[in-house]
C-alpha cells in the first residue's frame, strides 16, 4: 500500500535527521501531511507504529498534522480550497490524485474562470515538520 511506503520513508528520513543533527533522545516527531496526498491516516499511523518498533525510534511519539490544500489560479488569481473541488470528483478521480498528486490539473478547474492553470500553494506531500 502507498501508506506503508510513505511510512517507511518517514521513518528512514527521521533516523537520518536524528543522526545528522546529533539528537540523542528524540521524544516526538511531527509529521505534516498535505491534504492533496489523500492518505488513509489510520493505515499510515499503523504503518509508522509497526515500522518504528524495529528501529531506534520505538519509544518516539509520532503526531500528525494535516495541511489543507490551497490552490491559486494563474489565470484570474482566485484562491480556493482543494476540499471544495474534491466534492465534484468521482472516487476513481480522487484515487488517481491520491497516487499522483501532480495530475490534479487534469481533474480540477478554477471555480471562477474554469482554468486548469493553477498552482498548489499548500497541502502537498508528506514531510517531517519537527523533531523534539
Amino acid at each position: 500500500m502507498h501508506e506503508w511506503a510513505l511510512a517507511q520513508s518517514v521513518i528512514d528520513a527521521t533516523i537520518k535527521i536524528v543522526k545528522e543533527e546529533g539528537i540523542t533522545s528524540p521524544r516526538r516527531v511531527t509529521v505534516g501531511i498535505g491534504e492533496l496526498q489523500d492518505i488513509d491516516l489510520d493505515i499510515f499511523k499503523k504503518a509508522i507504529d509497526d515500522i518504528k518498533k524495529t528501529t531506534s525510534l520505538k519509544e518516539v511519539e509520532f503526531v500528525y498534522k494535516t495541511n489543507p490544500a490551497v490552490l491559486k489560479c494563474n489565470n484570474c488569481g482566485h484562491e480556493w480550497m482543494y476540499h471544495d473541488s474534491v466534492k465534484e470528483l468521482s472516487e476513481e478521480e480522487r484515487e488517481n490524485i491520491h497516487f499522483i498528486p501532480e495530475i490534479v490539473h487534469i481533474y480540477v478547474r478554477c471555480p471562477v474562470c474554469g482554468s486548469s492553470d493553477f498552482e498548489m500553494k499548500n497541502g502537498r506531500g508528506v514531510f517531517i515538520e519537527r523533531i523534539e
